[in-house]
């Protein structure tokens, strides 16, 4: 065979028209894939079942029953599911913080023109020291360009390379462009010389020097040294660096987290300036929560670098227990200005509408709803609890139909800028100013017990929800806001004389009052279960914790868990943090609020003006007016009033013949008052009713009432401890 002439590219076309000819349907089968795919899922399209596969092969199963457990056909979330992002920034579509921005470049401009102003003598002086330099560097170049000195180098290479044609081109076109500079230099130079002496003539004096300091200032700015610029910068930029996702990841993984590692870390929106800070969404890894980052914060501000009052994580629930919102501050919260309070100068508040309290780290305002509400405060001694009190005490003073009970057992007088509006007043540590106090939980849960029967009676079109209303509170019927403030109840409640009856009265007022108007607020530097009751402290719905010691008194103040769950007051710094503190109740979730600051001046002008609206208003009483204070008398308390009005020969008497029976004795007290009303009043005294059989008309009557033998024996008890 010769193979001198063969090509090897005609073997492999020899192959491929092979390969093409050949018959694959034989001993083989087409597959319709989509056809297979469907064959193996249900014939119902039923969704797959999530949750392991077991994929061993089995003989009974039948291969057409497989399901898969992630289905390719499953739709994509429609347009309406997924989440849009905001069309504005949150600084621009919030009224808070554009105005904050607005202030922020306002002060920011007026600060540099500030700054650069009372520098204008030494930036005048340098330009002038500048002018020479400047002179003979605009002279040089104005020479070096009519001279054509940039073609100087060009003119050099020809002459190097002894190209004597190239030579002899490069010096025309130079002569060329020379007679032309030069031209151009004498008419600028005359028309500039004739232009400056018309000027002059013909313009006056303050001419004159304009134009010589804008020739020294030219002349200044061409002089000035690359390397030393004429102004002085007005703002240094932060030490705070920008912060960036591999800054939070590596500040996140440095904790030390069990099943948290590089790459599970993600974020589902981008790190944005939010307010004085930088705000980021996080996605923690499968099985970390929020609560898992909030509890070791000091951890984490080491991880960034950044000074403990500059980190502020929190959850966001409305999303899932992962995600993380982390806020890093500008600079330390504590290190902070001031906050004035918004109403401190003019304004008046209306109480069916939130206290503005104080703001949280990224500067917005917090206000503390208290109508519906009671609150309670705790920290250690020193840390703005009473001043956090003056706040909410000034919104209530502010509205003139509300009534203020004032008691502050503690004899400092912080409170005594409210003296003068309030209608029942006292301020001492002293054994009387704590049974006044006292009294006040015992009348004031007799006020509670009125009110009902009194909301009871309104017509359903004026009170459809049986709660008081502006419109209720307006009507002058008795049923306006109350507000009973108790600083340092501790004093009160460890009292071994009136401390367990006032525990039970508070603990009744939180669990009815808040539907009648009446709000307590209750302030402690001490709270531990001896001298704040679990009743009480189980059942308030807004809590503010300012620093305390341990875990303890953290979850008495902020609720059970709430250590456990990240939110610790323990972290704030003695003195360092004072009014900084855990808000939980008043917002979604509990969140760090600074509250506005009110010394004792301002304290003073906001009660004047309170005191002002009432005397227009009408609305001042009791103590205001200088009556004798109202005190529950013990020889007249309800056992006693009961067996005033007990039906001679009666060993059982019915609920309603006794309510009516009292308010014929003390109708200031007893008036409207039910079957109900007495129950809840008995009930804290172990009297319970019980079921009594009357014969009506031949029927026999059964309804809820009393024995009298439960009665006196209640009564005998209280009278042999008072013996003793």
């Amino acid at each position: 065979m010769n193979h001198e002439n063969h090509d090897p590219n005609d073997d492999l076309f020899a192959r491929l028209e092979a390969d093409l000819n050949t018959d694959f349907s034989i001993g083989g089968e087409v597959v319709d894939l989509d056809k297979a795919r469907t064959t193996r899922r249900p014939a119902d399209d039923t969704p797959p079942a999530a949750g392991p596969v077991d994929t061993a092969p089995d003989e009974d199963d039948d291969p057409e029953e497989s399901v898969y457990v992630d289905d390719p056909d499953t739709p994509a979330p429609t347009a309406v599911e997924r989440r849009r992002e905001p069309i504005l920034p949150k600084w621009a579509s919030n009224a808070e913080q554009f105005k904050a921005a607005a202030r922020w470049a306002a002060g920011q401009a007026a600060y540099v023109t500030a700054f650069h102003a009372a520098r204008s003598p030494l930036y005048a002086a340098r330009l002038t020291a500048r002018a020479p330099r400047g002179a003979a560097r605009i002279v040089g170049g104005a020479g070096r360009w009519v001279a054509d000195s940039q073609g100087a180098p060009m003119r050099a290479v020809a002459v190097r390379k002894e190209d004597a044609e190239l030579y002899l081109r490069l010096t025309r076109q130079r002569d060329a462009k020379v007679r032309l500079r030069a031209l151009i230099a004498v008419l600028a130079g005359a028309f500039g010389i004739a232009f400056v002496a018309v000027l002059l003539v013909m313009t006056p004096g303050w001419t004159h020097l304009a134009l010589a300091a804008a020739t020294v200032a030219a002349l200044g700015w061409a002089g000035a040294p690359a390397d030393a610029p004429l102004v002085t910068r007005a703002v240094v930029k932060t030490k705070a660096p920008r912060l960036t996702s591999d800054i939070v990841e590596r500040a996140l993984l440095a904790l030390g987290i069990g099943g948290m590692g590089k790459g599970e870390i993600t974020f589902p929106a981008p790190i944005t300036r939010d307010g004085p800070g930088w705000r980021a969404d996080v996605d923690l890894p499968h099985g970390v929560t929020a609560g898992d980052i909030m509890e070791r914060r000091k951890r984490l501000a080491s991880g960034l670098r950044r000074p403990l009052g500059c980190v502020w994580p929190e959850g966001n629930a409305d999303e899932h227990e992962g995600r993380l919102v982390l806020w890093v501050g500008d600079k330390d919260l504590s290190k902070a200005e001031k906050i004035p309070w918004p109403l401190a100068q003019t304004g008046r508040h209306d109480l069916f509408k939130p206290v503005p309290f104080g703001r949280n780290p990224r500067g917005q305002w917090v206000a503390v709803p208290l109508v519906q509400h009671n609150v309670l405060f705790g920290s250690q001694p020193g840390q703005g609890k009473t001043s956090s009190v003056r706040v909410l005490a000034a919104g209530a003073a502010l509205d003139p139909t509300a009534e203020m009970w004032t008691h502050e057992l503690k004899g400092s007088g912080d409170l005594d800028p409210f003296e003068p509006i309030s209608h029942r007043f006292v301020s001492g540590i002293d054994d009387d100013s704590i049974e006044y106090a006292a009294d006040s939980l015992t009348l004031l849960r007799k006020e509670v017990m009125r009110r009902t029967g009194a909301l009871k009676k309104l017509p359903r079109d004026l009170c459809p929800d049986k709660r008081v209303t502006r419109e209720i509170a307006d009507k002058r019927i008795g049923l306006h806001p109350l507000v009973c403030i108790v600083d340092e109840c501790q004093n009160l409640f460890a009292h071994p004389k009136v401390g367990k009856q006032a525990g039970e009265n508070a603990e009744f007022i939180i669990k009815i009052g808040r539907a009648f108007g009446v709000i307590l607020i209750l302030a402690t530097q001490r709270p531990d279960k001896d001298s704040l009751p679990t009743g009480v402290s189980g059942n308030v719905s807004i809590r503010f914790c300012l620093r305390v010691a341990g875990q303890v008194e953290n979850d008495m103040i902020l609720g059970t868990s709430a250590y456990k769950n990240g939110i610790r007051a323990t972290t704030f710094r003695p003195e360092v943090d004072a009014g900084l503190g855990y808000l939980a109740g008043a917002t979604a979730t509990p969140t760090v609020v600074k509250t506005a600051y009110l010394d004792t001046p301002v304290t003073e002008a906001v009660a004047a003006r309170a005191l002002a609206m009432r005397k227009a208003a009408g609305t001042l009483t009791g103590h205001a007016l200088g009556e004798v204070p109202e005190r529950s008398d013990p020889h007249a308390t309800l056992l006693d009033d009961l067996e005033a009005v007990w039906p001679s020969g009666e060993a059982r008497v019915w609920g309603e013949t006794l309510t009516a029976a009292l308010a014929t004795l003390r109708p200031d007290t007893y008036a409207g008052w039910a079957p109900e009303q007495l129950a809840a009043a008995l009930r804290p005294l172990g009297i319970e009713p019980g079921q009594i059989g009357r014969r009506i008309d031949g029927k026999t009557v059964n309804r809820r009432g009393y024995d009298r033998d439960h009665i006196t024996t209640v009564i005998a008890e209280r009278d042999r401890n008072r013996s003793a």
